[in-house]
């Protein structure tokens, strides 16, 4: 049986990229052939990202083979594209991700907090909210943990105190919490470099152009904007949407049983924990003891197959970190290609340059994140508006002015932000509408408001303290 391919998908891509190919006698004298055609089909590649004909992995592949069999790149060059760090880091932090998940680590911390805090429905939405913020730093699925971890026990939780999708009583406390979640979730994505796959290829773009970002580089500016977020947003949202149900005293109980359940922890959760924070602390001092990201994550990998925790046959069967290795690495490779051959990336300075020469730095900045926030109505994916906007957007920064790591991070952190906006920007929106707690009327309402907060926050202070701190 065949698998049903979207050939509409593939009509735009196919339009521009061909287009562009027959505007080659047209194009800019600085720019080379083989510099324009690698041109036309990269920008083919991401709009067939978000056309999506067929998943992101195989559109890569697609744009791959044509690159070579067009002779733009040789065979062995080519394979280096696989030689990136920066998807294997993601790919490793997949695995580690899966450790929490397979040893029940990740629901035992979640029925911790939900035991600690939960005595008010404000307090659960915290200990929810710090479930999603403690594991973060090594689950670049922010599906996972929204949809794997979190929404489990909100689902159990809501059935407890009477409050259920079926029976049209998910206002008491199912649609405060999964709402509350969706931006907790949104929040934790933009404290840590390795919390969603968005916030990594904006990093390996980034290097792709010449600015590296340090996982503790990148908490550094976070953290002031995130832990302001975090505090604020919970009480925001249980003004604009309040559940019936104020107080949980029997969430503790609940909690308790659950944890009786479980039973004592296990060798194998021990052995997670001590790993993660292991990964932890030394992805804080990577910048000052010399271990790249990357290692530490193959060391953290490394680690759980050694002690059992995870098996050969767990690894190969993430799809999501191999995903991640095969359509990243060909797209930071074609990057990479505009970058150092072809002249596309000096023209497309140069002629920026032209057209915003005069315009302030912080106005030309504010307009970018303004851009790149709202467009993601456009998108229904994190990555692929990154993958398609992010560079460039970086590239106008520059040549306006803008300190460069400044400017890299406040749009990798904008790409986290943004999908708070609709209930189809990235996965967890996805997990978290389906099963139909929050109308999607009140999704879109509270968002755009909660949108406004993030871009003051984030964009307003987020900026001010990124000065503080040097990066401006």
């Amino acid at each position: 049986m065949l698998t049903k391919v979207n050939y509409k998908g593939f009509i735009w891509p196919l339009i521009i990229g061909i287009g562009l190919f027959l505007l080659t006698p047209l194009r800019p004298a600085t720019i080379t052939v083989a510099g324009w055609h690698m041109f036309a089909i990269f920008l083919a590649t991401i709009i067939a990202c978000i056309t999506k004909p067929l998943p992101i992995a195989g559109v890569s592949i697609i744009a791959y083979v044509t690159i070579i069999g067009l002779g733009l790149v040789q065979m062995k060059p080519a394979l280096s594209a696989f030689a990136d760090s920066t998807p294997w880091t993601i790919a490793m932090a997949y695995m580690i991700a899966r450790g929490f998940t397979k040893t029940g680590l990740g629901r035992r911390i979640a029925l911790i907090f939900v035991r600690a805090f939960g005595k008010k429905t404000l307090g659960l939405a915290y200990s929810l909210s710090m479930i999603d913020l403690v594991v973060s730093p090594a689950t670049p699925s922010n599906t996972a943990r929204s949809g794997g971890i979190v929404l489990p026990i909100i689902e159990s939780l809501s059935d407890t105190f009477g409050s259920k999708v079926s029976d049209g009583t998910e206002d008491k406390i199912g649609s405060y919490l999964v709402f509350n979640e969706f931006h907790a979730n949104t929040i934790s994505s933009s404290l840590f470099m390795t919390a969603s796959a968005p916030n990594v290829a904006a990093v390996g773009l980034a290097a792709a152009n010449g600015v590296n970002i340090s996982w503790f580089g990148w908490v550094a500016a976070a953290i002031v904007p995130a832990l302001i977020s975090f505090i604020l947003v919970p009480i925001i949202i249980y003004k604009m949407y309040p559940p019936k149900i104020k107080e949980t005293p029997n969430a503790k109980e609940w909690a308790d049983g659950q944890l009786k359940e479980m039973g004592a922890i296990k060798a194998s959760e021990k052995v997670m924990m001590a790993v993660f924070i292991l990964a932890l602390v030394l992805w804080m001092l990577s910048s000052f003891i010399g271990l790249g990201a990357t290692w530490i994550a193959f060391l953290a990998t490394a680690l759980l197959l050694v002690t059992g925790v995870l098996t050969t046959k767990d690894m190969l069967s993430e799809t999501g970190a191999w995903n991640v290795v095969v359509w990243f690495s060909i797209l930071i490779f074609m990057a990479n290609q505009l970058s150092l051959k072809g002249g596309v990336i000096p023209w497309l300075q140069t002629s920026i340059k032209s057209v915003i020469g005069g315009m302030s730095p912080v106005l030309v900045m504010a307009i970018l994140v303004l851009v790149y926030f709202y467009s993601h109505y456009l998108f229904a994916s994190g990555t692929a508006h990154v993958v398609a906007m992010y560079a460039p957007l970086l590239l106008i920064a520059k040549s306006a002015g803008v300190p460069v790591m400044f400017a890299a991070i406040m749009l990798g952190m904008t790409g986290a932000i943004f999908q708070s906006t609709t209930h189809y920007s990235c996965g967890p929106a996805t997990a978290l509408f389906a099963p139909g707690y929050v109308k999607q009327t009140d999704w879109w309402k509270m968002c755009f408001v909660l949108g406004l907060f993030y871009l003051v926050v984030y964009g307003g202070i987020g900026g001010l303290w990124m000065k503080l701190i040097g990066l401006w």
